[in-house]
């Protein structure tokens, strides 16, 4: 995990941050640590010796970004720095190329441009460090593969394990499409076939970006589940991406007047894993069943068109990481109490 110092005064860019960067964060990517002047970002600087990059303004108080710049060139050369400022006269560019500073981001931050300036100033981090290191080190490294393999235990293991489950930590997204009913009722089969396979094919690409699989289709809609590190943001990511996506998705062409929108529920909690179905009939589908699911099935059905809906207890969990409305109180079927919902913005 690469870690990254940011000093600036301004504490609406800590959140902005945290927003933008969730997937790296989550993903463990990047480690950020936030200071709030150059005095700080010193201090911050010796409890974490393993920084990689500093982010800083240049305009703060007790210790600016260009007083910072030169004790960090002082006390660690490998370290290197990109001023994030609203001054980006040319005089203050100069100053700060003058004192070692790596590049430029001027304010108001462009997160697209600051993202692909941190990873070409992490990549040069890297060299320098390659580049010592093998300066340091007098022969070759080794590298060993281990032959170890996993084998089948056999048919009667296998058959066995077909019939186990397991209690998990998941997430389950349910992704309808608002009045395709009303398509299926008017247009002939070969219409709707394809509409649909369209906007699943769309769903799909989006729920395996964010390492999630479809555990059924309903209809028209999915099923999606998320398990492991980070499962609840990677669904609301997904939802937001395929929410996006189907917005741009052109109307069909002639008579036909629909433009697809999604009404989405993303619950999360203990699910149980498992071959569920008929022995007899010999059919048995590998899926996850439980309040969650069915806790999500119910957001969804309360969700209008476009919207994505969580519960508190989920909203709890992201909301330092994405923007949520607060709708409200709803009762869902056979839950005995209401239940306070919110919708997930961005």
């Amino acid at each position: 995990m690469t870690k990254i110092l940011v000093a600036d005064d301004e504490t609406d860019l800590e959140s902005l941050i945290r927003q933008k960067f969730r997937r790296q964060i989550r993903e463990e990517k990047y480690e950020f640590v936030f200071a709030i002047n150059g005095r700080d970002a010193l201090e911050k600087l010796q409890q974490h010796p393993d920084t990689s990059l500093v982010l800083s303004d240049i305009n703060m108080p007790e210790m600016d970004g260009l007083t910072l710049l030169s004790n960090l060139n002082d006390a660690n050369p490998i370290l290197k720095t990109v001023m994030v400022s609203a001054y980006g006269d040319m005089d203050n560019i100069r100053s700060a190329m003058n004192r070692g500073a790596f590049d430029f981001v001027c304010k108001p931050v462009n997160f697209e441009d600051l993202e692909i300036t941190i990873e070409k100033t992490l990549k040069h981090v890297q060299q320098i460090h390659d580049t010592l290191q093998a300066v340091k080190e007098n022969n070759i490294l080794r590298m060993y593969v281990d032959e170890n393999v996993l084998k089948f235990m056999g048919s009667r293991e296998f058959e066995h394990s077909l019939m186990e489950n397991e209690i998990l930590e998941a997430s389950v997204a349910f992704i309808d499409i608002c009045g395709f009913t009303a398509i299926t009722e008017s247009q002939p089969a070969d219409t709707v076939v394809r509409m649909l396979n369209t906007y699943f094919d769309v769903m799909v690409k989006e729920i395996i970006a964010q390492k999630g699989h479809v555990d059924k289709f309903i209809g028209d809609a999915v099923m999606a589940v998320f398990r492991g590190k980070f499962h609840l943001d990677r669904a609301i990511d997904a939802a937001l991406a395929v929410r996006a996506r189907l917005d741009q998705i052109p109307g069909p062409t002639g008579d036909l007047d629909f433009m697809p929108k999604v009404a989405i529920g993303i619950n999360c909690g203990e699910l149980i894993s498992g071959n569920i179905g008929s022995g007899n009939l010999r059919r048995l589908d590998y899926t996850v069943v439980g309040d969650v699911v069915n806790t999500a099935s119910r957001l969804q059905g309360v969700a209008g068109p476009g919207q994505i809906v969580i519960p508190e207890q989920a909203y709890e969990l992201v909301k330092d990481s994405f923007n949520c409305r607060r709708i409200g109180e709803v009762n869902l079927k056979n839950k005995q109490q209401p239940v306070t919902i919110y919708e997930v913005v961005d």
